[in-house]
């Protein structure tokens, strides 16, 4: 099995039930055991400023789903907690993104892994620290806790609300 790491995030309808319930989804998943989950956190929305604040978390999971079956689940997730992909950077009910897969680097035409965006994401690399610790390496080199350093805009305010067990820390690839 590998260990994945998928960003949650939801601004509409009750997102703290949302997450909750994506994280007990991703946990009931076949071929998947579930690892810990981060910290709440808040943050002002990426992209149009005119949508409530999201709800983010980052949750482990250990896989032997191959990656697109895995994007594929995530996808089912989200449909069936009504998501509907329409302005880009839009309000949502839920978004789950495979922001890791082991240590593997993957670029086809539906996913990028390492996802794209991890660097620029303050709302995806402080709760990836709180799993992960500071001097975790991407599988590119970088470490989260220079990438956080180097982000724009405001911090993620943690929240006191949680998704579930108490967060620890996790090794990318979890090979057993």
């Amino acid at each position: 099995m590998l260990r994945c790491y998928i960003g949650l995030g939801a601004n509409v309808g009750d997102p703290l039930q949302q997450l909750r319930d994506a994280a007990r989804a991703l946990a009931a998943l076949p071929g998947c055991r579930p690892g810990p989950l981060s910290p709440l956190y808040r943050s002002t929305p990426l992209g149009p400023q005119d949508q409530p604040d999201f709800l983010n978390a980052v949750a482990a999971l250990d896989t032997s789903l191959a990656p697109l079956d895995l994007l594929d689940a995530l996808q089912r997730i989200e449909a069936a907690a009504g998501r509907v992909r329409g302005r880009r950077w839009g309000p949502r009910t839920l978004d789950l993104d495979l922001l890791l897969y082991g240590s593997r680097q993957l670029d086809l035409p539906r996913l990028t892994v390492p996802h794209p965006g991890i660097a620029s994401r303050a709302f995806v690399l402080w709760p990836l620290a709180d799993l992960c610790g500071e001097d975790f390496r991407l599988p590119r080199g970088e470490d989260i806790g220079t990438l956080k350093r180097a982000c724009p805009g405001p911090a993620p305010v943690r929240q006191a609300e949680a998704l579930g067990p108490a967060a620890g820390r996790g090794e990318i690839d979890g090979n057993e």
